[in-house]
């Protein structure tokens, strides 16, 4: 992936100044232990201004060689081939100072995309419809720990959202209410009554929602936009309190729900093993388990390369290639088998020697 600067900082640490937005043509000052206000920006089109000399001193020439450099390495922006995915901006600042953080917000209104079709498996969904569709890309239990409520994050991909209409619950089919959807801005969350295509709105989850779920006005739509990726990275989780059993396979059951990380049964000796795409998140899980359900664990090693799904049209192949590879086979959560692969050779092998089985890196199905 290309990138292309779109702010550069003047100086470093202590010798910070500022930075110098190339979107905005505007040089933003730094004060430290100062609240970082829009007045501190300073428009400045011609980089040979004098002005330059005025604000950062010293540094105005150490700027003026930096641009010349960056003009020369990296292409210049083009929002086309922004959206097409092909290059990403970069912008410097710090989260901490609260400083060029509106410099990246304000230039990402003027150059994200609008509300973008979504894919069901019967038809496309365009986000100018009139009919209201939306589907569960995240859950989040105990969001407020106080209440240890649990939240269904929900893609608007067409129509609008009105808070206490009934809409249908495709997997369930049910009719339900939403009577407090909400609206996120980092730890904060308000009641709306509205929600539009590309929205992200947050509502109340009793258990009902898995991820992929879909939420229409009638129509029964499936999307097929929410892949589950085959983990890479595995270890067995035991329990290190037996007396907080419970808790454990409670804490286990709704965090595996969010969909971060998977859960596999071993056939064999009913194992636990939890898969994930980044090593952080077994510290995550075990924290978690500890702080929001009062249950601790501790984990073992396992030899694993990649845990895969598998299906097939001969139920005969099917169930011999289980037999055969009965002490790597896993289920899900939702009871599908999954084939836990050794190593890279042993999952080129299985493919090899029972092509009438199809093996897939995601869930889908």
């Amino acid at each position: 992936l290309q990138v292309t600067p779109l702010s550069w900082p003047i100086g470093m640490e202590k010798e910070l100044r500022g930075v110098y937005s190339l979107f905005e043509k505007s040089l933003v000052l730094f004060q430290a232990h100062q609240k970082q206000e829009e007045e501190n920006s300073i428009r400045i089109n011609d980089l040979s201004d004098p002005l330059l000399e005025k604000y950062i001193y010293e540094q105005a020439g150490h700027l003026r060689s930096d641009l010349e450099l960056i003009e020369g390495v990296y292409p210049e922006f083009d929002r086309e081939t922004y959206l097409k995915g092909q290059v990403s901006p970069v912008f410097f600042g710090s989260a901490v100072n609260n400083f060029g953080v509106r410099e990246l917000l304000d230039c990402f209104v003027q150059i994200a995309p609008p509300p973008q079709e979504s894919h069901a498996e019967a038809r496309a969904i365009h986000p100018e419809e009139d009919n209201f569709s939306g589907f569960v890309f995240k859950i989040h239990a105990n969001m407020d720990p106080k209440h240890r409520d649990r939240i269904a994050f929900v893609k608007i991909c067409s129509g609008i959202f009105e808070r206490g209409k009934p809409y249908k619950h495709v997997r369930l089919d049910r009719q339900l209410k939403f009577s407090n959807p909400t609206s996120f801005m980092a730890e904060k969350k308000s009641i709306i009554d509205h929600a539009f295509p590309g929205d992200i709105i947050g509502i109340h989850d009793t258990g009902n929602f898995k991820i992929g779920d879909s939420i229409t006005e009638g129509e029964d739509l499936r999307f097929t936009d929410i892949p589950t990726f085959a983990p890479e990275l595995f270890r067995v989780i035991e329990n290190a309190d037996p007396l907080k059993s419970k808790q454990l396979a409670k804490g286990i059951d709704q965090l595996m729900d969010e969909g971060v990380a998977q859960l596999f049964i071993m056939k064999q000796n009913n194992r636990k093993i939890i898969g994930t795409v980044g090593a952080l998140q077994f510290e995550v899980i075990q924290h978690r388990l500890e702080h929001e359900y009062g249950a601790k664990c501790r984990y073992e090693g396992i030899q694993a390369h990649k845990a895969v799904w598998f299906r097939s049209k001969d139920k005969k192949v099917y169930d011999e290639f289980i037999t055969q590879k009965y002490r790597n086979i896993a289920t899900d959560k939702h009871g599908r088998d999954v084939f836990i692969a050794d190593s890279a050779f042993a999952l080129q092998m299985a493919q090899e020697k029972y092509p009438e089985i199809e093996f897939l890196m995601k869930a889908e199905f």
